[in-house]
């Protein structure tokens, strides 16, 4: 009984094991065909860059005294628009009321020492006609009388700059404008040229745009505002070299038309356009791109099967690729995970 049943159990399980070779065959030949996503090819040969702007006025002042002192008064703040020649800030001025005390007094000696020697000149020329003094001494007293009008002269100077100083105690408005920051407190001891203040001048205003360490400044532009109109921007200047720490490249763009809608320290929205390659440019997403050969390549979608199509890149941005490759414009491009595709595999377009 032994005997028979031992072949039986082989051959069951040399069965067993060809029905499994089996289905493993039929698991491979049923393998599901990939799905891609797919764009259309269009021919673009523009690149378009959109960046935020900051609105600023052309002429943005720091605000400071001509000389040191201690804030006797504030007149303004932040965010108000002031006139030209409106006091802003005032000075403690008795230091400033005492030295040109000291020079009145300085200028009043000088004044009586010049009288003096005048006499004196005058006297000694009518001795020298007497013979009773020499030439020379008649020359050391002319010399005494023009350093004595020497004197007076810089005390007259100095003078001046005393009642100056008092007047830059009050330091006024250049020009009609909104000071958009103000530091200077009362109280406040400040040093001479300190900036207590920046004023954006009335008039002209500005586009501030950071670009992208990697491209340069467009010379011209469009900023689009609230209401969805469009307004020209021409470079006025750029910074000469990339900032340290964000990476980026300062422009300013002036506004060609009047526009006094514009609010100063608003966020815009920037548009830039360049050309970049004939009129014959394909605009594909970056992920579109297969460098995988020897040279870089697009996959087109053809008879539901993935085929290369060599490319030349002419430039890059941050989203797309600008390439000139033999393609009609309409064809189908595979988006998306070109890097697992090889010629003539079978695909099926995602509907979405």
């Amino acid at each position: 009984m032994m005997k028979i049943f031992t072949p039986l159990v082989f051959a069951c399980a040399i069965f067993w094991l060809a029905a499994c070779s089996g289905s493993g065959e039929n698991d491979l030949t049923q393998a599901p065909v990939p799905r891609v996503k797919t764009v259309q090819a269009s021919m673009d040969s523009q690149s378009v860059r959109e960046l935020s702007g900051i609105v600023r006025a052309r002429f943005e002042t720091p605000v400071a005294f001509q000389l040191d002192g201690r804030i006797e008064t504030r007149h303004i703040n932040a965010g108000q628009h002031v006139a030209k020649g409106q006091v802003l800030f005032e000075l403690d001025t008795r230091d400033l009321k005492q030295s040109i005390h000291a020079t009145k007094a300085e200028h009043a000696a000088a004044q009586a020492a010049l009288a003096t020697a005048t006499a004196d000149v005058g006297r000694d020329r009518k001795l020298l006609i007497e013979n009773f003094i020499s030439r020379q001494a008649l020359e050391r007293t002319e010399l005494a009388e023009r350093e004595a009008r020497t004197r007076l002269n810089a005390a007259q100077a100095q003078l001046r700059q005393a009642r100056n100083a008092l007047g830059y105690a009050n330091l006024r408005a250049e020009a009609p404008g909104i000071l958009i920051e103000v530091s200077g407190e009362p109280s406040q001891v400040v040093a001479f040229g300190q900036a207590i203040a920046v004023l954006a001048q009335d008039g002209e205003r500005e586009v501030e745009v950071f670009f992208p360490e990697d491209i340069k400044p467009r010379e011209a532009g469009t900023v689009r505002l609230a209401d969805g109109s469009l307004l020209a921007l021409k470079l006025r200047e750029f910074a000469g070299a990339a900032d340290t720490a964000s990476r980026t490249w300062r422009a300013r763009y002036r506004i060609t038309e009047d526009n006094h809608d514009l609010s100063l320290g608003e966020v815009v929205r920037t548009r830039f356009v360049k050309d970049v390659g004939a009129d014959k440019t394909l605009k594909v997403p970056l992920g579109a791109l297969d460098e995988r050969g020897e040279g870089a390549r697009i996959w087109q979608l053809l008879d539901q099967q993935a085929q290369p199509v060599p490319a030349q890149i002419i430039a890059l941005d941050t989203e797309h690729a600008w390439v000139a490759a033999d393609l009609p414009e309409g064809s189908r491009i595979i988006a998306l995970g070109v890097n697992q595709l090889k010629p003539g595999m079978a695909v099926q377009a995602l509907t979405r």
